[in-house]
């Protein structure tokens, strides 16, 4: 019996997806439950957001041909302008039909030309009982494009009184995207990591490709044949072992992960980061996470430097006379109080963030985490401060993930 069910399709089509879609039945499940039956009207807009290589696209492909679902599927960083997104989907939509596979230049210059055109191709393809399912790929791109773009499709469902999906895959949090003039907002999905052998399969696949000539060695001297899985698999064990301690094998080139392992080398003598690819946290925790490790390693009065735009010259010279031969993360942490830290948040983050309520609670859940700790809590006059107790290697991973550069930053390696 299939782990997937639904009274629309057969039982030998729900196995044959659940075998394409490994590590992914609770996404799938509840997609296919926000879709319904073909003729259902679904959720307008569905948020779907991951990092890199989750398996967003693929799992969306697989679904939506797997169950013969008509749909379009269109990559924003390719169609770069409105013009050529609202020209390729209208393209795409022609071609649904069997017998027109290569339909005619559709020219739209406006959003209102779109929806007009749109319920035209709908009633023309014949697909008024069933829903379309509109994927724009690489959906973070639509930010650049005219304000109207993105509103628009998440109402594109009301706008053409027509039962239409608009699917968003990004690889950045809906928080990110949310216009300020408000919007009709989008159900949100989320992708985590792979994690039974590593988060990115990317890696993996460069990891296979490193070790696959060891794998193979048996085979060469003859000791096994291909189908000897037990013995090949013993040959590469300890080797993988020591591969898997740092699976961002891209920090190093294969010749030198081949030389170590020639060499015999220990699994230390990589910096890898992947030791801390289980810590899942949101996105401004991960940014208050930075922020906390700048204020604890950087002196105070280094803050005009890094995070004012216009702060004129500061010579380090100035800084070392006293302190030249001392390494703040030597020294360790220090602690800083609440308001420096937002403070620094403030500046590293490119979009405006409100000192709300959920801002706070996430500083109290890395302190749960005890990635941070509370110091001089009983000082109610100046209020709570903070240590930040990651290392660097740590933080340099977290801050790999939002493609922040805390290197720049650290006053240390000025």
């Amino acid at each position: 019996m299939p782990n997937f069910e639904h009274p629309e399709y057969p039982e030998a089509t729900l196995l044959h997806l659940e075998s394409m879609v490994p590590c992914r039945e609770s996404q799938v499940s509840s997609l296919m439950s926000i879709f319904g039956e073909r003729q259902h009207f679904s959720f307008p807009s569905i948020f779907i957001y991951g990092h890199t290589s989750s398996g967003k696209t693929y799992v969306m492909q697989t679904l939506l041909e797997t169950l013969e679902l008509p749909h379009v599927f269109v990559n924003c960083v390719e169609c770069f302008t409105s013009r050529l997104l609202l020209e390729e989907i209208l393209t795409q939509l022609q071609n649904l039909s069997s017998e027109n596979k290569h339909g005619s230049h559709v020219p739209c210059d406006t959003f209102n030309d779109f929806v007009r055109l749109f319920k035209q191709e709908i009633i023309t393809q014949d697909l008024q009982n069933q829903t379309v399912y509109i994927v724009l790929d690489k959906a973070e791109q639509l930010r650049e494009m005219e304000a109207n773009v993105l509103p628009g499709f998440l109402r594109l469902q009301e706008m053409t009184d027509r039962n239409v999906t608009v699917i968003f895959l990004s690889e950045i949090v809906w928080e990110l995207f949310r216009p300020n003039t408000g919007c009709l907002e989008p159900f949100t999905l989320y992708f985590p990591d792979y994690s039974i052998v590593c988060r990115d399969l990317k890696e993996l696949r460069h990891l296979a490709a490193l070790n696959f000539t060891k794998y193979c060695e048996p085979v060469v001297r003859g000791e096994a044949n291909e189908r000897d899985t037990r013995r090949l698999w013993k040959n590469i064990e300890s080797h993988l072992k020591k591969a898997m301690q740092t699976v961002y094998l891209r920090e190093i080139s294969s010749s030198q992960w081949e030389r170590i392992q020639q060499d015999d080398g220990e699994p230390g003598h990589l910096k890898g980061l992947s030791a801390h690819a289980h810590v899942e946290l949101p996105y401004y925790s991960k940014f208050l996470l930075i922020a906390a490790y700048l204020a604890s390693y950087n002196p105070a009065r280094t803050d005009k430097r890094f995070f004012l735009k216009h702060h004129g010259k500061i010579k380090k010279t100035n800084f070392l006379k006293k302190h030249e031969k001392t390494s703040n993360h030597l020294l360790g942490p220090k602690p800083f109080p609440l308001d420096r830290l937002l403070a620094i948040l403030y500046s590293i983050v490119d979009n405006k963030v409100a000192p709300t309520a959920n801002i706070f609670s996430q500083i109290t859940s890395l302190v749960t985490l005890q990635l941070l700790t509370l110091v001089g809590h009983d000082d109610k006059l100046d209020g709570p401060k903070y240590k930040c107790t990651v290392s660097l290697d740590f933080i340099r991973a977290i801050a790999r993930t939002v493609n922040f550069d805390i290197i720049k930053y650290l006053y240390d390696f000025l």
